[in-house]
């Protein structure tokens, strides 16, 4: 099991508000699925997603991830896992504008205290992955929108991650530019890749393995599909 949420809850507290986030979410995704989760905007997607990805801490419900349960994990442990074994890819690319795409690629790489020599060659191996090999040089800036994400998607799978989690990954593009990450997506989960990505567009979440629908910080509903080839 890859990951494995029971009851899982997210509970955000004021002096006079009490919000439920998450309310006893179950989830169980095995290793080289492919999941897309869906719900309307408030409906407690990004609390998963941070809390999948182990950026915030839940209320109560027990989390496994590749085994291990992470409640009461110190930040540094937390950190590691992050590190070593979960990508990220966010709607905004969140690149660094003054650094080459090698040097984006390179940074999450120096928090792991690799080798400049097996950083380079994961570097590269990354960006032929994706097409711009040739670009490494290049700035974000010099770049299109799906030009962004794929070197974004670089540096997600640079640390050869055990699964990635996408948070709208092709909620900046245009419909053509949003087909070429998904087929992207799709040839880094056929390698064996765990993915999870939230997505508002349901024609994309049905080329997932399977739908996962939050409502109201549940899951609502949880439906097989086929693949579609688009």
């Amino acid at each position: 099991m890859m990951l494995k949420m029971n009851n899982v809850s997210k509970i955000y507290r004021t002096e006079l508000i009490e919000t439920h986030a998450l309310r006893d979410m179950n989830l169980h995704v095995e290793e080289g699925e492919f999941i897309a989760i869906t719900g309307p905007s408030g409906s407690g997607k990004s609390t998963f997603l941070n809390i999948a990805g182990l950026l915030e801490n839940y209320s109560q419900g027990d989390y496994f991830l590749d085994g291990e349960n992470v409640s009461g994990l110190s930040d540094d442990k937390l950190s590691t896992i992050r590190n070593e074994k979960i990508g990220f890819i966010f709607q905004g690319f969140n690149l660094i504008p003054d650094l080459t795409l090698f040097d984006n690629v390179d940074v999450p790489l120096c928090y792991r205290g690799l080798k400049s020599a097996d950083r380079k060659k994961r570097i590269e191996e990354a960006l032929e992955m994706v097409g711009l090999a040739s670009r490494m040089k290049h700035f974000p800036g010099q770049l299109s929108g799906g030009q962004q994400q794929r070197v974004a998607i670089a540096r997600a799978i640079a640390g050869s991650p055990r699964f990635l989690l996408a948070d709208e990954p092709t909620g900046n593009l245009d419909t053509l530019m949003a087909r070429q990450v998904m087929e992207l997506l799709e040839d880094i989960n056929k390698k064996g890749t765990t993915i999870i990505m939230v997505t508002h567009d349901n024609q994309l979440a049905k080329r997932a393995h399977r739908n996962v629908q939050i409502l109201d910080g549940q899951v609502n509903d949880i439906k097989q599909r086929e693949a579609i080839a688009v």
